[in-house]
């Protein structure tokens, strides 16, 4: 897809003043000041701030459900395979979008009409994509009979934590996104978590150098 400058721009001062003064403490003419464009173009591009808000979600979860959509259509992957690759996958994501991951996470745990209208759509896929996973590895005798909602629960707590809480990593346990270590370890971590308490027999250790 071509790139648009102008609209990129656009985004991306949007979602660091987002992140620094929060979506009702931002003025559009501080998103056009960061961006150095003319509020005009704001309006062009997304019809306003609501717009632009509604745009940085749908760019987010569009990414995400695609991402855990073609994991689920590797047909020929086995279950704990799928579901370490959409871990994977969706945390090499946010990596590389930490502000917008950050941003978004923080607005949904808020109740509005935009946030019920993504649970409806995007929430439910993910629902049904790691319930059908989780589902198949119990009938392959891959998975233990765990509890389906509850074990999504905890992969959503280990996939939202990090991006949640990025300064406590940061400035208490000196933990940084960006770094590749970060990504490896923490994966590993999780794939760890996988295969000892919803594999019904455990694979080999993780270690890192």
């Amino acid at each position: 897809m071509k790139k648009n400058p102008t609209k990129d721009s656009i985004v991306e001062a949007a979602i660091a003043l987002f992140n620094t003064k929060g979506y009702n403490g931002t003025s559009i003419r501080d998103i056009a000041g960061l961006a150095n464009v003319n509020i005009a173009n704001i309006s062009y591009y997304f019809n306003g701030k609501q717009g632009l808000l509604e745009y940085c979600y749908i760019h987010f979860f569009e990414a995400y459900i695609a991402l855990l959509e073609k994991v689920f259509r590797q047909n020929d992957t086995s279950p704990t395979v799928k579901l370490k690759n959409c871990i994977e996958g969706i945390i090499s994501f946010q990596c590389q979008n930490p502000q917008l991951t950050r941003f978004v996470l923080r607005e949904v745990s808020i109740d509005s009409q935009v946030v019920r209208e993504i649970m409806s759509t995007y929430s439910v896929k993910e629902k049904y994509i790691f319930t059908k996973i989780i589902e198949e590895g119990i009938a392959r005798k891959e998975f233990n009979r765990i509890s389906i909602p509850y074990s999504i629960i905890q992969i959503k707590g280990f996939l939202s934590m990090p991006f949640i809480h990025s300064y406590y990593l940061k400035e208490v346990l000196h933990v940084f996104l960006h770094e590749d270590y970060f990504q490896k370890k923490y994966v590993q971590e999780i794939n760890k978590w996988i295969d000892e308490i919803i594999c019904t027999y455990k694979k080999e250790l993780y270690t890192i150098n």
